[in-house]
């Protein structure tokens, strides 16, 4: 099988161009010879021995505003595929692409997601980038053959524009085991005589919810909360002042090492307002961090209620305080038994079965 992977990125510091990473490596180990069109990739990835991986590489003539790089994008690999024509299955993610192709993966819809929000000027520029992206969105994955979503939320996003059920197959990410936990809590700066909670994500947004998380910090003094994420040009720093909860925050700025991150935590918090999936929940289980999310995150229906606490309004403050201190009670007094649960959820969705899960659709489109 010669299988074309169409993304911007094809990288580990990005979530989609992880999920291609991880696909690509899986799809060359079961004998396709892949080639990426992408702008960035990893650079071991064509090295891999005994892996047929060629990298083409799409550079845009624009690289900013990444709206005219987006558009870019997929003029230039749409040229590309017109030109050489040599591949059996053409799997794209989103709109990358103006030609019709076989798959297409809708890691989020655009036009499904709620109103843009953010902090600061550029929030005219987001809610543009929004609305182009919804139009073009829309026709590539009326261009593709059959639809991927990562999860039932994204399936339902899919369906809500107009897609046709019969062409959307759900397939998860994945995640890999947990690296062992080297960091310690006095390194960080963090207490040793009180929970610690862990929340990271963009705090540029409030789609993340740092927000709810600060305000039921407050109703929950025996809590200590660490945040991973570039506080600068956020409110949210001022926010926890403004709460009284200063002294019980950590800012540990913007960090490249998540999954070592995790085991230092007693919850992490992934209350986020939107998340199509969430690669980061998978990752804290994977190291047996017990969650608490909310119904609007893609990853929660994978869950397993032993080791996951998930809030229908990622607003509710109370409910939110609630979920937060009654799992890390059910962690103190069966932490054992909580955690396993953790790692055993994180097992059922490999990379390896997710990889498995695509071969299966491309065989099925070959035929």
């Amino acid at each position: 099988m010669r299988l074309a992977l169409v993304t911007h990125n094809v990288t580990t510091g990005d979530g989609q161009g992880r999920v291609m990473r991880e696909l690509a490596l899986h799809a060359a180990r079961a004998g396709a010879v892949v080639t990426l069109l992408a702008d960035r990739v990893d650079a071991d990835l064509e090295e891999q021995p005994g892996l047929e991986i060629e990298w083409l590489r799409v550079k845009p003539r624009m690289q900013s505003p990444n709206l005219v790089k987006v558009a870019e994008f997929a003029r230039a690999a749409t040229a590309i595929l017109q030109r050489q024509r040599r591949w059996d299955v053409v799997h794209a993610n989103g709109y990358v692409l103006n030609l019709p192709h076989q798959v297409n993966t809708a890691h989020f819809v655009h036009g499904a997601q709620p109103s843009v929000g953010g902090f600061g000027p550029g929030r005219a520029y987001r809610q543009l980038y929004q609305a182009a992206n919804s139009r073009w969105e829309k026709r590539a994955f009326g261009q593709a053959s059959r639809l991927v979503a990562v999860s039932s939320v994204v399936r339902e996003e899919l369906l809500a524009i107009g897609v046709g059920s019969e062409r959307v197959t759900v397939i998860p990410n994945g995640v890999h085991p947990a690296p062992p936990c080297t960091l310690t809590r006095s390194a960080l700066g963090l207490p040793s005589d009180r929970p610690v909670a862990l929340f990271a994500g963009d705090l540029r947004t409030p789609r993340k919810n740092l927000d709810t998380v600060l305000k039921s910090l407050a109703l929950l003094p025996q809590f200590h909360l660490a945040v991973a994420g570039a506080p600068e040009g956020s409110p949210f720093p001022a926010l926890a002042e403004k709460l009284g909860v200063t002294d019980r925050v950590t800012w540990l700025g913007f960090r490249t090492d998540l999954p070592a991150l995790y085991g230092i935590a007693d919850i992490f918090l992934c209350p986020s307002r939107y998340e199509p999936f969430s690669l980061v929940l998978l990752e804290a289980l994977a190291a047996g961090t017990p969650v608490v999310t909310s119904g609007r995150v893609g990853a929660a229906e994978l869950a397993d209620r032993r080791c996951t606490a998930v809030i229908p309004d990622p607003d509710d403050v109370n409910a939110l305080a609630h979920a937060w201190r009654s799992l890390w009670e059910e962690t103190r007094d069966n932490g054992e038994a909580v955690r396993d649960a953790a790692v055993a959820t994180a097992r059922r969705y490999s990379w390896a079965r997710m990889g498995e899960a695509y071969m299966g659709l491309y065989q099925e489109m070959l035929r």
